[in-house]
């Protein structure tokens, strides 16, 4: 398996399970802790984070996703505001802090996951890929099963302060995975210019 597909699946593991671990409990910390925090405003914040993911996606990913040359940048970006969205919530008193967090982290998703969607299956080998995307779904599924439970321990010990710490400790692991990733894939494509180059000067 490419080492750069080993890099974006084993982020995605580290981002995806670190949020996992806010599923189970977030209404209840809206609902508990913060001013305007009901139910309905809890729905409705899943509600911004979707709007607003699904509405700017379609028009980034055909405009500028899809003819930028390095997608591992907007993979980077994207990334790097979700990553900031727990370290929002810890800041929050009042709904509209979590609805304005919620966006961010639907912005990030809509510049994200188009652009791994598309590297992964250009990294994927044409030969396994069934197998590759297994190994890509499993792990998704463990770790969000695992920090289903966690999630719920930690803020019942803890708080709800220091999960959040932890959620952003864990996402912006996966953050420094694809900066690695980046870098491979700018060496990658490098290495086939310096070759053409390289045959340039001999002839």
């Amino acid at each position: 398996m490419d080492k750069r597909l080993w890099l974006l699946i084993l982020s995605d593991v580290l981002i995806l399970s670190g949020f996992g671990l806010l599923g189970p409990i977030f209404a209840v910390f809206i609902t508990g802790g913060l001013e305007g925090g009901t139910l309905v405003t809890a729905g409705l914040a899943t509600t911004v984070f979707l709007v607003v993911k699904s509405i700017v996606q379609l028009p980034l990913s055909r405009f500028f996703i899809d003819k930028e040359k390095h997608k591992t940048h907007s993979l980077l970006l994207g990334t790097l505001l979700i990553v900031s969205v727990p370290f929002i919530y810890t800041s929050a008193e009042h709904i509209y802090t979590i609805f304005i967090a919620q966006a961010i982290y639907g912005l990030g998703a809509a510049m994200a996951y188009p652009a791994w969607f598309d590297l992964f299956t250009a990294y994927m080998d044409k030969k396994h890929r069934g197998f590759e995307y297994t190994i890509w779904a499993t792990g998704v599924g463990l770790g969000s099963a695992l920090s289903a439970y966690l999630g719920a321990e930690f803020a019942e010990r803890l708080g709800f302060d220091y999960l959040f710490f932890l959620v952003g400790g864990i996402s912006f692991l996966g953050f420094l995975l694809l900066i690695v990733l980046d870098r491979i894939d700018g060496r990658k494509a490098k290495a086939p210019l310096a070759y053409s180059l390289k045959n340039r000067v001999k002839r």
